[in-house]
């Protein structure tokens, strides 16, 4: 696994809570496993006191989202910067399940999970990933959904950096709302207010 596919791990922990609407599916150690998806050996790990200890981490992470959506580049570097200073992380060189034609391992990196708890390492692999894609991609990549009331955060992967939902459910839901708020003006004859 590239480091980068890591920052889906932080991803998925914001998106664990949608503030706007007041839910919050970070409830159980079930839950925390399941953010684990198939890194099971340190879900195997998770306690109660995970739950409370990942949902700050889940706070500190959108502030990074929320602070580059925002284009304050320095607040969410700095941001992401003091995560990993309190949760580094360790590389590993693997070459397991992954063969070339002759045979031999194709080895890359993957995260060593030394952590004393499941929520530590989660939060390392979580950091590391997304950090490894701010760099690489730059910190505008980094964004929450401007569909409201989502507030879901997303790592923008398209060619011309114009992503601007997380997903094609809200762009849909966002332009059948504008399409129909336009609509209503021309009925009306109301003139169109500013974008705020």
């Amino acid at each position: 696994m590239e480091l980068i596919s890591y920052s889906s791990f932080a991803v998925r922990l914001v998106n664990s809570e949608e503030p706007e609407r007041g839910s919050d599916s970070l409830t159980s150690v079930d839950a925390v496993r399941e953010l684990f998806g198939e890194s099971a050996k340190a879900a195997r790990r998770a306690t109660e006191a995970d739950i409370a200890r990942l949902r700050g981490v889940r706070t500190r992470l959108r502030a990074v989202f929320t602070a580059a959506g925002e284009g304050d580049e320095r607040r969410a570097v700095d941001l992401l910067n003091a995560l990993l200073l309190e949760y580094p992380a360790s590389p590993q060189i693997s070459g397991h399940d992954f063969l070339d034609d002759e045979g031999r391992p194709r080895w890359h990196l993957h995260l060593a999970e030394h952590s004393t708890h499941a929520a530590a390492a989660y939060a390392a692999i979580a950091c590391m990933g997304l950090a490894v894609r701010l760099t690489d991609g730059g910190v505008d990549r980094l964004g929450v959904c401007s569909a409201p009331p989502c507030r879901n955060a997303f790592v923008d992967t398209s060619t011309n950096a114009s992503r601007r939902y997380c997903s094609e459910r809200c762009a849909t839901r966002a332009n059948v709302a504008a399409y129909r708020a336009r609509k209503r003006r021309e009925r009306t004859g109301a003139e169109p207010r500013p974008a705020q």
